[in-house]
């Protein structure tokens, strides 16, 4: 018997980040032969002194065993830690965390986590239950239109010609080929993204830059001239929400600048006074300086990126003041932004910007760009609280994606579950429903080369240059898995986020390789019809909005799980077994309507090896 488990509704009625003021009852079972005489709840909140709670005993479990309760509930937002303890005649006992929730006898054990957000705390509701597609805008589509003010030193190359990779190649200067992909191109493939059931475009960074990235901003104020101009980014945000229902979100990468921008000016290509040419200049005060002016803080150590002190009153106000840059581009149309390296930047920054995003725009979206759990990250020096309701609203979801690719490459079901239930107990509900799901993205392998490539981590650009592209035989076993991973990746709690060309089979190790020209003329048609079914699916059932997650069979190679709202249900299953796996439904899925797959028989779906069933029911 188990004594306790934070992952079962039968020890902890709320899987999850309770709000304050919100109870969770938690239940213990101890053996009788323990002889306990008291049982208590030791609650620590982060940074404060231990609380004890007095356990109520609530009768016999079977003949050898009793249970313990209480409700707890906190009045104040925070990360709360908690363990049992029990009064025998034998001396304290202490029941802690073994690992994957369980709880047992174990003094040394770690404590469990109680995650607490304000009960104020509200994301949007318009992305709950769709789709993100994320786009590399130089990359995507052109529309052929001349531009204006490009500088002359940008290499354009031919649409579908390899990305530039090997020094010779840059002459020096790195991410300096373009393509030619713009807005007013984005705006006339609406109708491709629409045909996806795609509710929400993320971009990675338009503002003018002087590389094919642009993470590198030059003027937060303007459109890169190679992507069009304001009015074009207004018309696209305009078409997109009103004709097509799609939402455009933007990168905001506030952490650093480029050299070569406005503000630092290193090579005086602006006319601006930069922080580089002097210390009188406004945006001195914005850098790092350690020895003026060639000695300065960079990201990563790259000097083509100096680090801003986003403590600055200025720089903050620069952004996030009445007249700042996130207001600015929400007011032209944009429905939020994904915060690049938001680990980086501090909660002085953090938090001014949720005031103004929101004050702006109440249902705008604040994402971060976080690789690790993101409740109990620790960047300068302190925990983060990211989501105890003053901050973001969600992150890109790295331990999915990990999970869902994991699995599907080496089918072990147990750790997939562990990795998703290690979010969706720490995680409110109203983050989970809008994680950004990818599983693959401009900073990773695309999805297709991670699942049925060669790993390349350690291996630098000329190896990758080598394994860049799949032989026939691992192409046609990669689409196969890919829409495996896809099928979790869309109907797990959160959003899926599509990275362009995914959807159509596009390969490729990491950058540049992973940013090719969309293949507009080379689609995978197989896979573009599975996204395509894969997206009316999500949009046509609602549990996938807010609907609880349900394991129901994780075993060996073989994952089960349900969406369940208050209206319906819905069971994903996924057998990556070489063997049929027989698992019992019940007789309410008996007439249930069959999305994807094989249809159960006598209340049990006998699922194939390497098979999937989507099935449904309406309560």
């Amino acid at each position: 018997m188990t004594v306790f488990n934070s992952r079962k509704t039968e020890y902890k009625d709320k899987i999850r980040a309770i709000k304050t003021d919100e109870k969770v009852h938690l239940k213990i079972i101890v053996p009788r032969s323990m002889s306990c005489t008291a049982a208590t709840l030791c609650v620590t909140k982060e940074g404060e002194p231990p609380c004890y709670y007095a356990m109520f005993w609530a009768g016999m479990c079977g003949d050898d065993n009793e249970y313990w309760e209480l409700h707890f509930s906190a009045t104040t937002s925070g990360l709360y830690f908690y363990h049992f303890e029990l009064d025998t005649p034998w001396g304290k006992s202490f029941i802690r965390n073994v690992g994957h929730g369980i709880g047992d006898f174990a003094p040394d054990g770690a404590d469990f986590q109680q995650t607490v957000y304000d009960k104020s705390f509200k994301t949007p509701d318009w992305l709950k239950g769709g789709i993100i597609y994320q786009i590399f805008p130089d990359r995507f589509y052109s529309s052929g239109e001349p531009k204006s003010g490009v500088r002359e030193t940008r290499v354009m190359r031919k649409w579908g010609e390899e990305p530039y990779w090997r020094e010779d190649q840059m002459n020096g200067i790195w991410n300096n080929d373009y393509f030619c992909g713009d807005l007013k191109g984005i705006e006339q493939k609406l109708p491709y993204l629409a045909d996806l059931c795609v509710s929400c475009i993320y971009l990675n960074p338009i503002f003018e830059a002087n590389s094919n990235h642009r993470y590198d901003t030059a003027d937060y104020e303007k459109i890169d001239p190679l992507l069009g101009t304001a009015e074009d980014f207004k018309n696209l945000c305009k078409v997109a929400k009103e004709e097509y229902g799609i939402r455009i979100i933007l990168d905001g990468v506030f952490s650093h600048t480029g050299c070569d921008s406005k503000y630092f000016n290193l090579y005086n290509n602006y006319k601006t006074v930069g922080a580089y040419n002097s210390k009188e200049s406004p945006y001195f005060p914005w850098y790092k300086f350690t020895d003026f002016p060639n000695e300065y803080k960079s990201w990563w150590g790259i000097k083509l990126l100096p680090e801003i002190m986003e403590e600055n009153a200025d720089y903050r106000n620069y952004m996030c003041g009445e007249k700042g840059i996130l207001r600015k581009w929400l007011k032209a149309g944009a429905s939020g932004w994904r915060l690049d390296v938001a680990d980086e930047l501090p909660d002085v920054f953090l938090d001014d910007l949720r005031k103004a995003v929101k004050s702006e725009k109440k249902d705008a979206v604040i994402i971060g760009e976080v690789w690790e759990e993101a409740t109990t990250k620790v960047a300068y020096g302190e925990r983060r609280r990211y989501f105890l309701g003053d901050q973001l609203d969600s992150v890109m979801n790295y331990p999915f994606a990990d999970a869902v690719l994991n699995f599907v490459r080496f089918k072990n079901a147990d750790a997939f579950l562990d990795g998703i239930m290690s979010i969706i107990e720490k995680y409110p509900p109203e983050v989970t429903n809008i994680l950004m799901n990818h599983i693959g993205t401009h900073d990773t392998e695309r999805a297709i080369t991670r699942l049925a490539g060669e790993n390349s981590e350690g291996y630098g650009r000329q190896w990758q240059y080598e394994h860049n592209k799949l032989s026939s035989e691992a192409y046609h076993l990669g689409v196969s898995m890919l829409k495996r991973a896809s099928l979790l990746q869309f109907t797990l709690p959160g959003v899926p986020s599509v990275y362009y060309g995914d959807e159509i089979g596009m390969q490729g190790m990491k950058d540049p390789f992973n940013r090719e020209c969309m293949a507009w003329d080379e689609p995978n048609e197989e896979l573009h019809r599975w996204y395509k079914r894969l997206g009316e699916i999500r949009r046509g059932c609602r549990a996938f909005e807010k609907g609880e997650f349900v394991p129901v069979y994780f075993q060996r190679s073989t994952a089960m799980f349900k969406r369940v709202d208050e209206n319906s249900e819905v069971l994903v299953a996924v057998n990556l077994d070489d063997e049929t796996v027989n698992i019992p439904l019940g007789e309410e899925w008996e007439n249930c309507y069959t999305l994807l797959g094989n249809i159960p028989i006598n209340g049990t779906l006998y699922l194939e090896p390497y098979r999937y069933s989507l099935l449904t029911i309406v309560k």
